[in-house]
């Protein structure tokens, strides 16, 4: 099983971000996590069916984050999170094809488990990728560490991010990576190429503007109109 769970973006203030994105999606924050202080950061999430959007920012200099937020100009996509059930399975793959984790987790907050491994960025390309596990009960609508232990109260059900675009130098040489890492097949669409996943999709396609490779836009089923919020198109459906 591998679903997509939570999307990320950063930019260098949380209030403007945030007062954006509760106004898009009419919804309220769900979690702080005080956890990514040790990165330099503050953030907040959105829990949309059981997926979830995290806003970023960082709060002190020479984060990774405030790096990336450099290196791209402004406001970003900044991290996908894919949610895995065979953790075993995936260390081994990772192993295998060399594929070096920049971060090892393993946690239990208020009674759910958490494991994720950050991939290197230079192993991946496309943008940040973190693949996680989230017990004891793994269903979508289950245990998500990252979002707090009664993250449902604020979940707004009728919404679920369903994919995800990125920008790429390279479309073909990025699906292919990222098809072998995940053991999945990948398609062609117009455009580019799309990989499926037990939950949402991620597109890869050519970079259309001038800020290099990137998490450049996501889908959210439920969503009545198209916007772009922290430098991400944010499409409805399929869009």
């Amino acid at each position: 099983m591998l679903r997509l769970r939570q999307i990320a973006v950063v930019a260098p203030a949380l209030p403007p971000v945030e007062a954006d994105l509760c106004a898009l999606l009419q919804a309220p924050v769900c979690h702080r996590d005080p956890g990514v202080e040790k990165y330099g950061l503050v953030n907040c999430l959105w829990a949309l069916g059981g997926t979830f959007l995290e806003a970023l920012a960082p709060v002190q200099p020479g984060t990774t984050a405030g790096r990336y937020l450099a290196r791209r100009g402004g406001p970003t996509g900044y991290m996908l999170i894919l949610d895995c059930d065979d953790m075993t399975a995936l260390r081994l793959r990772l192993s295998m094809l060399n594929v070096r984790i920049v971060e090892d987790l393993a946690v239990t907050i208020a009674g759910q488990s958490a494991e994720a491994l950050h991939l290197h960025p230079r192993d991946t390309g496309g943008c940040l990728l973190s693949i996680d596990h989230h017990g004891p009960d793994a269903g979508l609508m289950g245990s998500y560490a990252w979002a707090g232990p009664d993250w449902q109260r604020a979940c707004r059900a009728d919404l679920a991010i369903t994919g995800a675009v990125l920008a790429c130098a390279e479309p073909a040489a990025t699906v292919s990576r990222w098809a072998t890492l995940l053991a999945r097949p990948w398609a062609d669409i117009p455009g580019g190429h799309r990989i499926g996943l037990d939950h949402g999709s991620i597109d890869f396609l050519p970079v259309a503007d001038g800020r290099g490779e990137g998490l450049s836009a996501i889908r959210v089923a439920g969503l009545a109109a198209a916007a772009h919020v922290c430098g991400l198109d944010i499409l409805p459906g399929e869009g």
